[in-house]
Formats: structure tokens, sequence, C-alpha cells
């Protein structure tokens, strides 16, 4: 068989195994004998397949049973054993048994002898071979005809009697037939064995028969049985099961397809088709869809397949026991190339190898229309066609033109109301059951490839005869605007017969697609034109109608709805969108991993699109935060100003961002807001919506107006109007007519027509008829508008009198030419026969040897310029050409032939002459030119023209040039021409190659100004509006007012408006702007050249404006507009000035639309004399916040002046105000004139100075710091107005906020100093500015140790950051070269230096913003050993300073301090030489804050020599730091004082491991050990020139270098900077909470 899966999983012979197969045929099949036997006759073919055992034979069946089989099925053995050469066949029941072989089918849809079969994963198709027809009757190794389903074109079972004899008769014909045995034949086939056997081989058409016939008596058995089981129906009811299902299908555009399937079940199952889940009405597309059912078998067929219809189609099959579905897919695909789409589908022609169109047999096509359909007039409920015969010409039989019918526009499709024919000339169309919304512009399209030519004509239906007397039409245009799972949004449009009363509103009904029973679904008639359908049940499709309810009863019912399926719209888009590749027909599914325990976010963009006072929709955006999992969406409300928020979607959580909210309190203000929900929860509430009203937003438009009715012909009018003024969601417009007099009204359309134009047809000739429109929206009709002026109605051209073609044109020329082609220009005939030329006729001969030849048509369809261009002309042919004008009266004579023009390519590179030039607005001395741009540009493109004149009877040389400079436009106003002269005129082009040929010459003009040539006069009537008005006198009755800007054709503009009455003409500006400016013009058609123009420039709109202005709103001119000022006292004053004002003036005054009067508050004053007119308020207050207006009238003239005084500008200014009177209200007592400021002295202190003023003797002043008084010793004596604060040493302790206070009995003042962050930033870096300028020159020392360079400053902070180089390279300090602070004193000390040591040092003091030098040069060998040896030139001791005992006599008291700290707090104790010591009266130990620790000496003595310790312990261990004090005598007068640090670690091993345990039970507790900063020593230095009497050096190394080195060198005590120019103090190390430090 052809397209045969190979996969060996289908189907498989095993040996051994049971039989099922033939039960399975058996009861898919209910084939008689006979179509068997025809199914078995059928050829087809055979294959093998090598596989390693051997060759393996394959089973191939008949096309039309693969058909019905769901899928294909193939045979192999199984084993590996060679497949034996013939296959006995049993003749029992199981007829299709090998022995030792057992066939294996497998079908995910049929359950046979409780063995569940599977569908292979994917199908694939054999290659088809062919076999020839000797091989036909060849015998086979073995063959196994399979055979199952039906078909509706197969006999099966027939209906009638007669038809079941002739098949008994013929099966027992066929049972004979085989008994006989005709056609076997016997052959020997060898086995393996030894033993030889003959077995008879028959023919492939006898083995057939012979299967036939055993498949015909196991039926007789099974029909048996199952008359027999019918006895006890009870075993008979089952469910449904599909036996074939259908398959899916890939076709081409504009084939057939055809589903089959086959159901068993009982009782007998109903099968319904599906499209994309959507029940297939076979009504609703007339011979689209063929649905059959026979006998089990059940087909679905769709002819002449569109893309669209690639789509998912299922079938359902339903019964009392249940239901059942079978899915299909179908994709049609589109040809995408230029071969002609219906050649691929003609079955019976060969497509051609090379792409044949259309335009291959013609280059263009004639279409024209015959016959034609007129205006038609029908009622509902009728039948109505329209048709045309269509002739083309060239006729090509090959090829069909494309029919198109059209509606109002929109393209039409066959549906049961609709139904479209061609008979092959003639197209028509027939509406089969004619409804007003059919009413409409109907339009016929054929198209011939490119080429296409359309008919129109309009259809009326008329409303139906009611059913009751006076009851309105029937609504219309019944539309589902929103449809969800449980609700439907319904619209329709009102009709335009109340019956003579008004409307009460609609009823709405109901019905569930598939059934005919209606359900009204509003008790009370709604009279908004939408309605929410509520109570659908999720899944089910609905049609609805509307009738429409007056006093005298209902209408009757509209036309019913297309389908909607109640589903959320996101299941609706899925279903729309499957299945998702069709051009391959392959169903992608991407599944992703859901992200798991993700709450989705609020939804965004939350917003009512739609409110009335039944529902409210609301509209949002997804999430951003939502994973990969699918949201659903809770929607809630409350009433506005509460926080009560309630769910209205309380079951299931919606789908789709798109709701309606119902049960609604009208009236009420509710706010919305939306929560997403998954798996994961419910998310965050989005923004809830502004407060929103139930009711109706949308009201009834106002009334059209003026209405202006304008002839048409003997039974139309054209009426016009202006739409409503604030016209919101217009549905369209209704107009009505009436006959003068009669005072009956009928309605002209029946459907709202759009746009504001609408031609009336159907009305009586001669008789006089006035017209009226209404506007419709869906919350109604508005009012009437005003009745039309009466016109009767004939035909507009010539007053109803038959007009004359008009005269022949002339002048032709030729304006460009090219190798094929030549563009002609002519000028307009003379007599255009008393109407509107609608076209000209071109004909064109050839000219051989001066022969002229035949006349040709050069076009077909009349051109509606004076310009044309003739295609397909012989190149460097001669031709001549004639033209012929044409009007509604017919075509008028053809012109005189031109003279003859070659027609050859213009190579030149100017361009080509103008064309249609002719004069305008004639006066005495001036006229106005009018030309069109070349055909031709030439090579490059037109830059301009010249205008050329001469007097008529001049000669040829003496044209002039009118301009100097090429114009840019294309007019040109001539002025300084002679009265009663002729003149002639041409234009000539130019480009960048340089001027072109001249137009042709203008007909001869004379400068006169005629009897009666009236002007455009320019008017501002007492409203304002600003109007050009032009009158003639001269008129025809067909002649027409044409305005021009620009001199081109004004069209629609919304800016301007045109009315026209008799002989004259006004445009009116609506809004006089600079986009109106320019010239404007009006020519009377029909008449001698009666024209003329106004221009409005800038000056000109300004001087209407203002005019328009004053005419309008008379005003009381303003010096200056309402103004608003804060006085003194913190008053606020409003004012204006008038220029003038009269002793009748007066002024109002407003307060947020409310009037104000002069009283307590408001303090108000007008003086006519000077114009002023102001109100004083004492005090802002919050409740004056708005907008105050003065009101002046002096007569008629009126003017006001507003100031808006909300939000942040009436903040400002009540502050403004507020501080205004509080600083009157401080200045009456003693004030501040200057606030708090700081400055830094010469001595580098600072100086906190204000200016005070209104100061008397009991004045107080009080300085505060941080909310603390600051005691200060002297008083103020306010002598200078100035008060100070001096504050010594300022550093870092002293940042804070700084207040003084001034007070006395009248009253007290604050000013406040902010000395923190940045201000405290900025004064310390002023303060370091003035240290740095104080420092002295760098000194050099001689000490123990080595050289110290040192400078002198007022004294030192730490924020003064200290930096030092030599030879212009940065230090990098070690222990030999160090630097630091003492005192005042910045030093670097160099121990033990080396002659590398010498160069130049510099000091840097930086202040933050500057860096200030100091420097010294050592570079001298005398300055060099000055620094390394003594006075004496002996080598000072390094390792001991002496000091004489003499100075001790200054030293008050011995100071070591340090800092300390841990956690928790360390506790401290002091050992003198390893031993524990308690404080004395000598000696005084003290511990503050748990942090500052601090050993004094009163009196030093010798005594107090020795090693002096600090120790600190806690849990996480103990830390010591070590301090050594000598005082030896001198010559019995001195002692001997050194300092040494030394910080040692003293926690074992153990004690560590102990540390970490416990750090490890403490989790996350962070944790300190007790940690030293530093021991600093300090003694009472009186000069700072003198050698200190005892200097006391501290430990500056680090941990790991105290752990290296002995123990630190002797020094004065000194605060030692870090290298990297910050004075923070080496060795000290801030506190860390989250780190545990090592103890040092």
């Amino acid at each position: 068989i052809a397209n045969l899966p190979s996969t060996p999983k289908d189907l498989q012979l095993t040996p051994g195994a049971p039989q099922p197969i033939a039960t399975r045929l058996q009861q898919a099949s209910a084939l008689t004998p006979q179509q068997l036997t025809a199914m078995a006759l059928q050829p087809t073919t055979s294959s093998r397949q090598p596989t390693a055992t051997g060759p393996q034979p394959t089973t191939t069946l008949p096309r039309r049973a693969r058909d019905l089989l769901p899928t294909a099925s193939t045979l192999r053995p199984s084993a590996p054993a060679q497949l034996p050469t013939a296959m006995p066949l049993n003749p029992s029941t199981s007829w299709l048994q090998p022995t030792g072989w057992d066939l294996k089918l497998k079908n995910s849809n049929l359950m046979i002898e409780d063995q569940s079969y599977k569908m292979s994963p994917k199908a694939k198709r054999a290659k088809q071979s062919l076999i020839s027809e000797d091989k036909e009757n060849e015998a086979l190794d073995y063959s196994v005809p399979i055979f199952t389903g039906r078909e509706v074109n197969l006999s099966g079972i027939t209906d009638t009697e007669e038809e079941r004899i002739k098949e008994s008769a013929a099966y027992v014909a066929k049972r004979n037939l085989f008994a006989m045995g005709e056609g076997v034949s016997v052959k020997k086939v060898a086995k393996k064995t030894s033993e030889e056997e003959h077995h008879e081989k028959k023919s492939r058409k006898v083995a057939i028969r012979e299967s036939a016939e055993h498949v015909a008596m196991k039926k007789t058995l099974e029909e048996t049985q199952a008359f027999h089981k019918k006895l006890n129906k009870d075993k008979l009811l089952h469910a449904p099961e599909f036996v074939i299902e259908p398959r899916s299908h890939t076709i081409w555009e504009k084939e057939n397809v055809r589903f089959n399937c086959s159901v068993a079940g009982w009782p007998e199952p109903r099968v319904t088709w599906y499209k994309n889940n959507v029940p297939i009405d076979v009504q609703a597309h007339p011979g689209k869809y063929i649905i059959q059912s026979r006998y089990g078998l059940h087909s679905l067929e769709i002819t002449e397949c569109e893309f669209d219809d690639t789509a998912q189609y299922h079938a359902s099959a339903m019964n009392v026991k249940g239901e059942v579905s079978v899915y299909a897919s179908l994709v049609v695909k589109r040809y995408k190339g230029e071969i002609d789409a219906s050649l691929l589908h003609a079955r019976n022609l060969s497509l051609s190898p090379f792409a044949v169109t259309p335009h291959g047999y013609a280059s263009r096509f004639e279409i024209s229309f015959v016959d034609k359909f007129d205006v038609a007039f029908g009622r509902e409920g009728e039948t109505m066609s329209l048709g045309c015969t269509v002739v083309i010409n060239p006729d090509i039989k090959r090829f069909k033109p494309d029919i198109e019918w059209y509606r109002n526009g929109v393209l039409i499709t066959p549906s049961k109301w609709v139904q479209m024919q061609w008979s092959g000339e003639r197209a028509s169309l027939t509406l089969t059951h004619a409804n007003k919304e059919d009413e409409g512009l109907y339009t016929l399209r054929v198209a011939m490839g490119e080429y296409y030519e359309e008919y129109s004509g309009y259809v009326f239906v008329r409303d139906a005869d009611a059913e009751i007397p006076g009851a309105p039409g029937a609504p219309l245009d019944v539309q589902c605007l929103d449809a969800n799972k449980d609700y439907v949004i319904v619209s329709w449009k009102q009709p335009a017969v109340d019956g003579g009363n008004p409307i009460l509103g609609y009823f709405i009904d109901r019905c569930e697609v598939g059934t005919s029973h209606w359900t009204q679904c509003n008790e009370n008639p709604v009279k908004f034109a939408r309605f929410p359908v509520t109570g659908l049940i999720e899944g089910r499709s609905y049609i609805f109608r509307v009738r429409a309810v007056n006093k005298a009863g209902v209408s009757l019912p509209s036309r019913v709805s297309e389908p909607v399926a109640a589903l959320d719209p996101a299941d609706r888009a899925r279903l729309r969108s499957h299945p998702s590749a069709p051009w391959t027909g392959q169903i992608i599914v991407t599944e992703e991993e859901p992200a798991e325990g993700v709450v989705p976010g609020p939804p965004t963009d939350l917003q009512v699109i739609e409110a009335t006072k039944n529902y409210v929709v609301l509209s949002w955006k997804p999430p951003g935060q939502r994973g990969h999992e699918g949201i659903m969406y809770f929607v809630e409300k409350c009433v506005a100003g509460t926080e009560d928020w309630q769910r209205v979607n309380t079951e299931i959580p919606v789908k789709s961002p798109r709701f309606a909210v119902f049960d609604l309190s009208e009236g009420k203000s509710y706010c919305f807001r939306v929560r997403c929900c998954n798996s994961a929860g419910i998310g965050e509430p989005s923004e809830a919506t502004e407060a929103t009203v139930v009711d109706d937003k949308l009201d009834i438009p106002k009334a059209p107006g003026r209405i202006m009715p304008t002839r048409n012909t003997d039974t139309s009018v054209v009426v016009t109007w202006t739409e409503p003024p604030d016209a919101k969601e217009l549905v369209g417009y209704y107009i009505e007519s009436s006959v003068e007099g009669s005072g009956r009204w009928e309605p002209c359309n029946n459907n709202p027509v759009k746009g504001t134009r609408f031609i009336c047809h159907g009305l009586s000739n001669g008789e006089k008829y006035i017209f009226r429109v209404r506007a419709v929206n869906a919350a109604g009709l508005s009012e009437f508008s005003q009745e039309s002026e009466p016109i009767e109605v004939k035909a507009a051209i010539g007053g109803g009198l038959l007009p004359a073609a008009p005269s022949p044109p002339y002048d032709i020329v030729v304006l460009e030419s090219v190798r094929d082609s030549m563009v002609l220009g002519w000028k307009q005939p003379e007599a255009i026969g008393g109407t509107e030329i609608t076209g000209y006729y071109v004909n064109y001969r050839e000219v051989i040897d001066g022969v002229p030849g035949k006349w040709k048509e050069a076009n077909i369809k009349a051109v509606t310029e004076r310009a044309y261009r003739i295609q397909d002309l012989k190149e460097n042919m001669v031709y001549q050409f004639q033209v012929a004008a044409a009007n509604l009266a017919g075509v008028g004579a053809p012109s005189k032939p031109s003279k003859p023009f070659k027609c050859e390519e213009w190579t030149i590179a100017v361009p080509g002459p103008p064309h249609d030039v002719k004069c305008t607005e004639v006066r005495k001395d001036s006229l106005v030119l009018l030309w069109k741009e070349p055909v031709y540009s030439g090579r490059s493109p037109i830059v301009g023209y010249y205008v050329d004149m001469k007097e008529t009877e001049a000669k040829e040389e003496h044209w002039r040039s009118v301009n100097e400079k090429p114009l840019q436009k294309k007019y040109l106003k001539i002025g300084g021409l002679t009265q009663g002269v002729s003149y002639v005129f041409r234009v000539r082009a130019t480009n960048q190659a340089g001027v072109g040929k001249p137009s042709d010459v203008t007909d001869a003009v004379i400068a006169e100004t005629r009897p009666g040539t009236k002007e455009v006069v320019v008017d501002v009537d007492d409203n304002g509006v600003i109007s050009l008005n032009f009158e003639c006198d001269q008129m025809s009755p067909d002649s027409k007012f044409v305005w021009s800007k620009n001199y081109e054709p004004i069209q629609d503009d919304p800016r301007l408006n045109i009315d026209t009455k008799g002989g004259k003409s006004k445009l009116s500006f609506k809004d006089l702007g600079e986009d109106d400016l320019g010239i404007y013009s009006c020519i009377v058609t029909d008449t001698d050249g009666v024209s003329s123009s106004y221009t409005i420039d800038e000056e000109e709109m300004k001087r209407l404006l203002a005019l328009s202005h004053e005419r309008q709103f008379p005003t009381v001119p303003l010096i200056s507009e309402l103004a608003v000022e804060i006085l003194e006292k913190g008053e606020v004053r409003f004012w204006l000035q008038a220029e003038k004002l009269s002793g009748n003036a007066k002024a109002n005054f407003v307060f947020n639309d409310k009037e104000i009067f002069n009283g307590e508050k408001y303090k108000m004053k007008v003086d006519k004399n000077t114009g002023l007119v102001e109100m004083i308020m004492d005090k802002l207050e919050e409740k004056d916040e708005g907008t105050y207006t003065f009101q002046l009238q002096d007569g008629k003239a009126t003017n006001q002046s507003s100031l808006v005084l909300i939000g942040d500008v009436f903040k400002k200014l009540r502050d403004e105000a507020e501080f205004q009177r509080k600083e009157w209200q401080r200045k009456q007592g003693p004030h501040f004139v200057d606030k708090l400021g700081w400055e830094v002295t010469d001595e580098c202190n600072v100086l906190l100075k204000c200016k005070v003023a209104n100061i008397k003797k009991e004045t107080h002043i009080v300085w505060y710091k941080d909310d603390r008084e600051i005691m200060v010793d002297e008083e103020h004596d306010f002598k200078d107005g100035v008060c100070t604060l001096l504050i010594s040493e300022f550093s870092k302790k002293d940042a804070g906020t700084y207040e003084v206070i001034l007070k006395d009995d009248r009253g007290k003042d604050t000013s406040e100093l902010k000395l923190k962050d940045t201000a405290f930033a900025d004064l310390m870096n002023e303060v370091c500015r003035k240290i740095a300028l104080s420092a002295t020159d760098l000194k050099i020392q001689s000490t123990a140790e080595g050289i110290r360079l040192y400078s002198y400053v007022t004294y030192y902070v730490e924020d003064l950051r200290v930096g030092w180089v030599h030879n212009d390279s940065q230090i990098k300090f070690t222990d030999r070269m160090r630097t630091g602070v003492t005192g005042e004193q910045i030093w670097l000390q160099i121990n033990e230096p080396t002659p590398q040591d010498k160069g130049r040092y510099v000091m840097e003091l930086f202040d933050g913003n500057t860096t200030h030098k100091k420097a010294v040069d050592l570079s001298g060998q005398a300055k060099w050993e000055a620094g390394i040896f003594g006075e004496a030139g002996i080598k000072k001791h390094s390792k001991y300073l002496w000091i004489q005992y003499s100075f001790l006599l200054f030293l008050q008291a011995l100071n070591l301090s340090c800092t300390v700290w841990g956690d928790p707090t360390p506790e401290v104790s002091w050992l003198k030489n390893e031993k524990s010591f308690v404080s004395d009266a000598n000696c005084i130990l003290k511990y503050e804050s748990g942090k500052n620790v601090s050993f004094s000496i009163s009196t030093v003595s010798t005594q107090d020599s020795g090693k002096y310790s600090i120790v600190v312990k806690n849990k996480y261990g103990t830390e010591t730091s070590d301090v050594t004090v000598i005082v030896m005598p001198v010559s019995g007068q001195t002692d001997t004082a050194q300092g040494h640090n030394q910080n040692n670690k003293t926690v074992s091993k153990k004690k560590k491991a102990t540390t970490t345990s416990k750090q490890k039970e403490g989790g996350k507790k962070d944790f300190i050990k007790p940690h030293i900063e530093e021991i600093t020593a300090t003694e009472e230095t009186p000069d700072p020139n003198e050698i200190p009497p005892v200097e006391t050096e501290k430990g500056i190394k680090s941990n790991q270098q105290a752990a290296k080195k002995t123990a630190g060198k002797a020094g004065a005590a000194e605060k030692v900077p870090q290298p990297t120019e910050s004075l923070d103090r080496q060795a000290k190390k801030p506190p860390e909470k989250a780190a545990l430090d090592k103890p040092h």
C-alpha cells in the first residue's frame, strides 16, 4: 500500500500467540462481501525489507482499506527465525491466524480482548512502489488482506428492502463461485527439511476472494449472535467508542478535505463536529461545510479550504452512557510564489514550466459594466438581488476575474444571509433575508491582475410591518462587545422608527446554540444600548437578539448576533492561536519548568475603561514578577472613602486582564483593585483606581446643525450638516424628509450613516422637501436638528434642462517625450456646455511620410486633468493628436489634429514647458497668472520659474521677463499694466542646468476692470466672527463660488466655513491663526472670469483679531493684571490697575466662585481716579487657598483678572506672609540683624559672633551648645552691637549645634549655628589653614638617637595632615625614621643618621584644601655634624636621655594615661616592678567610663623609678602594657626619667583554645578581647623652647614588631602621626565589634 508506515512497533507477528486481529477487523468493518471483493481486486504492492536474518515480507493493503484504518500496519516476524515460504491459513473462525505466528496490532482508541493498543509516536509513510500488470496474479509467499471501516459512498447496508435483496443475491452468487474453486492453482513449495510437500499456491485474486468469503461467513455468525443479544438490552448498552479516528491533513489552499470517523455505541451516539472547540454551523456557512452521518460512519468535508481554515477539529460522540471526543488538525498552506494559485489546484491542468499571469497575455484590461443595478429599495424579510454584466477586453478564457462585493467599504463574505454568484459574464449578489443591517452602499469590484473597476449603488431596507400598530422598528446591528466565562456585554443600534411614541427601552433575549428556546435576560427595559447578560454557563455558545418597546407594544426582534462562547478571554485567545505552526502542520508545545514558590506581584496600569449605571469594566496589565506559571486574578471593590474591601469574584479567579463588575449601587462612588494568584499564593493588591461614580457617563448627543440640502438628480437630494458639539462615541446619523407643508416625516435611512453628508434617494421629482437630522450614540438619539430650507427635487444641471456638449479643446502641446510615450497638454474648451467638464478623451494616429493613418483611442476612461501620457508609442515615429471634452450631456466634438510630433527621448538637461497657464483677477493695472509645473523636470529638480510678457501685437523679440529672480510658487500677481492694452504671457521653468522651454502662450488678455467688478471684502460682525465676503451679480443658474487658498482649492478645511446663498458667498474663520495666513481667492464658475482675492498677512491677522475681540468682548483696558504682594506686617495685598474708570464703574471681588465683601477680614478699595483696585487681607489661613478674581464693569465694557493661589504657590505665599509677620513681631524687641556666624582668629581660635539691634540694659544673652547652657565669665556690653563667643583650640569635641538667645521684657530672639558634617568640615579646614600658616621654620635638634627636625604651631589638631618629603620623595617611615607631634611641636626623628640622610627636607601641612610647606636643607657638612653631635662635640647616649634634677622643680606631676576597650568591659589592675600596688596620696589611679585609665604621680622622686605595668583582662584574654620610669640624681640635683612602652601578650595556648571554643559556642555574638590603645605620658612644660625635664616616649610598634624587637626606646612624650598624611596616632586601632583583635 502506498504511504504505509514501516514502524515495526505497529504490527508484529509472533509465533504461538493468540490472534485478535480478526475480531478487531470484523468489529470495525461492516462491508458486504461484494464491497470487500471489489476492494480486494484493487491493485496492491508488495515489498521486502532485508533484515539480519534474511528478507522480511511486508503486507500491503488496498488504498481504500488503508484510508479507513486509523494507523497503517506492517507485518514482520518478532523472532529471528527465518520466515516460512508458505503459511497455511486456518479455515476456522480465526481466519487470519497463521500457524505459529502472533499478529499484534496496536491502537490507542481500540480495546479488544482486554488488551491495550498504543499508537506509534509518529506515523511514517513508506514510499509508493508500483508493480506491473503481469505481476498482479503472481503468487506471493503469503497474503493477509486487511479490511476495516466504511465509507458513505460504499453500498453497505442500504435503506430499502429492494437493495437488501440485491445484496443478498450477490452474496449467494459470490459464495457459490467460491465453493466451485474457480481460479485456484496448485504449486509445490520446498521446505527446509529433506521431505518435500506440495501445496496449493493461489493467485492473489483467488486468495482475496477466499478471504472475503471467510469474512462474510464470520460476519453472518456475528450478526446472529448480535440478534440473540438484543433479547437482553441491558447487555447491549455501552458508551460511545471511536473505532476509526479522523486523520490530520496538510493541504494547499482551494483544495477540499474530508475527515472520516467511525463510532460505535448503544444507543446510537450523536456526533457533533467542532472547529477550535466551537460547534460548526453549517447554515451559517452554506456550501462551506458538508456533514454526513450514516450507520456509524461520520464525515466532515470542507470545500475550497482557505488559510483561515487552519485549525484543530474534533468530533464529539455522546449518548446516555457517556461522551468521547477525537481530534485532528488541518493545516492549509499558502503558495508564496508568482504562479497563479488557481493553476496549482486545477486537477485537470498540467502546470507549465513557466509562470503565466494575465499580464503575460495583455498589457492592460478594459473592464466595463453593462446592465448595472440601480438604487434598490426593499423591506425586512424580503429577498433582494443585485447584479451587473461584466465585459472584459481582451477576453482570456483561461483566467477568471476576481469578483468582490463590498458594503460601505467592507468586504462581504458568503453567509446564510448573503449569497454571491458568478456565471462567467454576470456577477450577482442575493440577500436571502434582507435586514436593516444590509442597508448601505454596495460596491462591485472586478479585478484582472493589477487592473480593476468598481461600480456602486445604494440599497435601502425599510422596516417590516409591525405586528402591533404603533410599535417601534426593530433594533439592528446586535454585537457582543465583551465576552467572559459568565457574562457577555451586548450592544445594538437604536431604530430610526419609533412608531410615533418615544421608545421606553429594550429587551434582550438569549438562546443557546443548538436549541430554539429564547430567554429574556432583563425584566425591565433598558435605555442604554449596551447591556451585560449574566448567568451564562461556561463553555457554551449563545446568540442574542434585541426588541424595542414603547407605549404601543414590543417591536419585532432584531437579527440575531453571531454566536459567542462563554469562555474566559485567555482561553478564547489560546484556542484561536491553535495550531501554532500552520506552514509545517506541526503543533509545537513548549513546556517550561514552573518557578515554584514565586508569588506574583501586583498588576499594573489598572483603569476603568467603561462605566455605566449597570456595570463597570476594568482593565489592567499582568505583573512583571510572575514566574513561568500561569496567573489568575481576584477583583476587589470598596465604597470610595472607606477601606472596606470586598472580593467581587469570590468563587473562581479570572484568567484574563479584563473584568466587568456588576451589582453596584447607582450613584455611589467605588474604588477597585486587583490581586494576582497562582499555586504559590495570592500577591499584593494593585494600586486602587480613582473613585468611579456608577452612572451613565455617556450623554445623549446634541442636535446636529447647519442642515443644507443641494440638488443632485431628479429623484435625489444631497444633504449635509455639521457635527454636534462635544459629541462622544457617535454611532451615526438618521435623516428624515418631509414634503413641504405635509407634516409627515419619513426616514431616509434605516441604518445610521457616518460622516456629515448623505444622498437621500426615492424622492418625487418636482416636489419641495425639507430635511432634518439627529445623531445617535449608545446613550440614545439626540433631538432633531432645525429643519432645512425647502428645496425642489430636480436635476442640478441647468435647472433640469439638458446641457449641451462642450466645444473642442485647443492648443495641443507636448509636455514630455520619451522613447515609447508622450505627455500632451491642451486648453479648456471655450464653451463648456452649461455644466462642468467631467473629462477628456485623447486620440492619436501615426503619420508616415506625411500621410496620416487611422485614429486610435489613447484612453477608454476619461481623464480629468488637462495633461495625459499616451503609452505604447513607437520610437522615432511621428504622431498627430486630437482631444475631445465630455460633460454630463455627452462627448463634444474633437479638436483639430495637432501638428505632428516625433516620439523621441528628450535628453535635454533643462526642464520642459509648464502647462495650464491661465489669467485671473484681471484689473486695469494688474492680473494674476497661474500655471502648473512641467511634466519633464530635466536632469535636476526645478528651482523656480520665470514669467515673460509682451503686448499681443508686439513681435517675438519684444518678450520681456517680469521677474529677475526665479519664483518658487506657481502663481504671480503682475502689476504695472496699461489700461486697455492687450497682453499675452508665458512661463519658463529653470533648474541647475538652465532655463527650459517656454509654455504655450496664453490667450490675449485686455487690462481693464469690467463694470460691476467687485472685490473680496473682509468683515468682523458683532459676534467677532471674521469672514471674507464676495458677491457676484453675473451668475448663471449653474455658477458656483470656488474658494482657494494660495490658489489651491479649499477642500473640507476644518478651520474654515463656507456659506453660499444666492449670489453671495462667505468664507468664515473659526479661529483665525498663523495657519490661516495666505492669499484667499474666489472664482465664480460659468462666468466671464469673475474673480477676486484678499491677502491676510501677519499684520492683518493681528488687526482682525484685535477688532474681533473688541467687537465680541468690549473690555475695560488694564494697565496691570491682578497681582499679590506681602506688606511689612505680614498683610496680603491684592491689586490691579485699569487704564481709566468712569464714575459708574464698579468692582466685584470673587473667591472660589463666591462673592466676598468688605468687612473685618477683607479691606477693599476702588480708586476711580487712578483706576487702582485693591483688597487687603490681614492674615492668610489654610481656608484662603483658591482662586481670587476681580471683576470690573464700566458700562457695557467688562473685564476680569484672576489669580490662582493653590498648592505650592499658596503655601509659599502663606509661609512668606507668616515669616514677614513674625519678623515684624521679632523686630519689636531685641533681635538679630546678622545671624550667628564664625571666624577663625590669627591665634587659631574660633570666634562665634552675631550682630544684634534694639538692645537695652536689661537685655540678656545666653549661649547654648547642644541644648546645654555655656557658662560665660564676663557679661556682654553690646557697645558695637556684636556678641561673640571665643572657643580656643577648636577640635572635634567642639562640634555641635550652637544657639544664642536674646531676651528681655519685650520678647526674645534666637539664632542657631550648626557646626556638624559639612559645616564643621569647612570650619576645621579654616582652622587647619590658620594653624598651618602659624608654623615656624624647620629647626634641627640633636637627640640621643640621632637628628630631630621640628616646627612649632599655635596648637595641633588631628585634622591637620602632616607629610614629610626628602629630596622630592615622600618619606617612608620606619623604626629609624619616624614622625610625631609633641605638644605644639611637629617633628621628624632620624635615628642613627647616615650620609644617605643628607638632603632637603620639606614638611607638608594639608588643611583640607591647600598644602603649606616648610623646608630645611641638611646638605651642608656643618649642619649635618651639628645635628649629629652636641655643642661639646660628644655624641649623645643612644639609650637614655639624662635630665637635670633642677628641672623637676617645674614638673608638677607625671601623668600616665591610656585608653582600653573590650567586650565585656575588662578589669584593670596596675603593677610596679611586677608587684601589685594601689593608689595613695602621691599616686592616683583612675578608671573612668570603662575606657579611660590614668596614673598620676603628684611629686616625682627617685623612689618612683621602676617598671609600671597595666593589666587588662576579660573572659576572652589578657593584655599588658609596660612603662619604665627612671629618676636618677646627678651631682645631687637631678633624676633621670626613662619611659619605655611595651605591649606583651600573656594568653597561653590553652587559653587560646578555650577562647576559640567559646567563640563557637557563642554563635553569632560579637566579642572583643581587652585592648590597650596607648599609654601617653604628659607633664606640664613651662616653655616649649626649653628641654623638658621629663620626656616619656610611647611604644609605637605594632604587635608583630613588638614581638620581634627589644623594649622600646626612650623619648619625649609625643603624638605620632601615621605615615600617610594623616595624624591619626600610630598603634591606635579603633574597636571593631565584628572581628576579634589580637591583643597587643
